[in-house]
């Protein structure tokens, strides 16, 4: 364990920071939970345009819900100080070898990455549910550029990201399993033959706006960031 725990820390003050003023301005943008707000309302617009009815919606907005309460909301609130693994930041012993970014160093504990296991839960939820071979793409580059920007900013280490990653995994997967449970004792039934939807019944292209909005809030992390080197 004690090995293990030292590579995980050469690991990431080899990851982390850069001397770049834009990477500084586009890690904070985009670890940013506003900045993916456009993302979750469409999802959203997936979700009702392609149900049709509001008990199948609420279903999977409060599945996709259940997915954030377990896996980052128990790990905030119940594994993080209970295992007390301090952030790499705050790391008496290599706090001072972090790059910061604007004095940000994150919560006192680091284990597991909440980052990390909300978004890969959602990804790997949606993945499951939609069937969209470009949205699962989409969705698993999403929740890695959030893991990069954890890494990036000396607030978790590898180790934190994989175990978050895991769990998020884990806990997507159960409840889309719980989701599908359901919807059999609620006698939910989707029919469809048409080389336009996916196999769960989802147009393709509205699974394609999906990824096309996850693009365009990349493109704008991206012009935020060259503005953040304008102005320093």
């Amino acid at each position: 364990m004690s090995s293990w725990i030292d590579f995980d820390k050469h690991l990431l003050l080899s990851l982390n920071g850069s001397d770049s003023l834009f990477f500084d301005g586009l890690m904070k943008t985009l670890t940013t939970a506003t900045t993916w707000i456009p993302l979750y309302v469409a999802l959203l617009y997936l979700v009702i345009k392609n149900n049709d009815s509001m008990k199948k919606v609420l279903l999977i907005v409060g599945a996709a819900l259940l997915c954030v309460l377990l896996a980052g909301t128990i790990d905030d609130l119940f594994v993080k100080p209970t295992v007390a693994r301090w952030r790499p930041a705050r790391d008496g012993e290599i706090g001072f070898q972090v790059d910061i970014v604007n004095g940000y160093r994150g919560g006192r504990f680091g284990f597991f990455s909440a980052h990390a296991a909300n978004t890969f839960s959602i990804a790997v939820y949606f993945m499951l549910l939609v069937r969209s071979r470009l949205l699962s793409a989409a969705l698993v580059l999403w929740s890695l550029v959030n893991c990069w920007t954890r890494l990036y900013l000396g607030v978790h280490y590898p180790g934190d990201i994989l175990v978050g990653l895991l769990w998020g995994a884990v806990v997507g997967t159960f409840v889309w399993y719980f989701h599908q449970r359901l919807c059999k004792r609620l006698e939910f039934t989707t029919t469809y033959i048409s080389e336009h939807y996916t196999k769960t019944g989802y147009q393709f292209s509205d699974a394609d706006t999906v990824v096309s909005v996850l693009a365009f809030t990349l493109l704008y992390a991206v012009v935020r960031a060259c503005l953040y080197l304008y102005v320093s």
